[in-house]
């Protein structure tokens, strides 16, 4: 009986100046997220996410694409322009965690007053988000994510290797542990 040939996904897309990154810029160790801010397991990933960059401070840089699944999450692709909106003001990240940490509030009146809690323009943003200002560079997160195989969300690579196991906090760390010690 021969098993069958197991192929790891690699990233096609390069982390670079364009991607928004957590963490040290010389990390021995790059964690790639592709995600969704209305998916509830990208939601469940979140508090981990930011645990692994806590405990891995020096060892660690994340970074986060977008990769909404809008047939299944209808505000998933203007929360990720919004958050580009946040970021073209150097705010992607304090609109990342607003957003994963209100989830169930994700629909234009609600996003409205979360962009106005982080103190940013709401008609501003809201303006450019309706003008689909961003949505190139949210399709292009998308399409990079596809090309590198990612089917779901959240899908996460280790050092340009997608990692296929959880994202509980022990399996991240054990998984960034190793790729350190690599």
């Amino acid at each position: 009986m021969t098993t069958p040939l197991q192929v790891t996904a690699k990233l096609r897309t390069p982390v670079g100046e364009h991607d928004h990154v957590r963490g040290p810029v010389d990390a021995p160790v790059t964690v790639v997220e592709y995600g969704d801010f209305q998916c509830r397991y990208c939601g469940a990933a979140y508090p981990n996410l930011a645990e692994l960059l806590r405990q891995r401070a020096d060892t660690v840089r994340l970074v986060y694409r977008h990769f909404p699944i809008a047939n299944v999450h209808p505000y998933a692709e203007n929360a990720a322009e919004m958050a580009e909106a946040a970021g073209r003001r150097d705010r992607f990240w304090p609109m990342h965690d607003w957003l994963f940490e209100h989830q169930d509030q994700l629909d234009p009146v609600h996003l409205a007053l979360g962009v106005q809690q982080l103190g940013l323009p709401a008609d501003e943003l809201a303006a450019e988000v309706a003008g689909q200002a961003y949505a190139d560079r949210v399709r292009g997160d998308f399409v990079g994510g596809i090309r590198s195989g990612v089917n779901a969300a959240p899908t996460l690579f280790v050092n340009d290797v997608r990692h296929d196991g959880g994202y509980d906090l022990a399996e991240l760390l054990a998984a960034v542990d190793a790729a350190a010690g690599a």
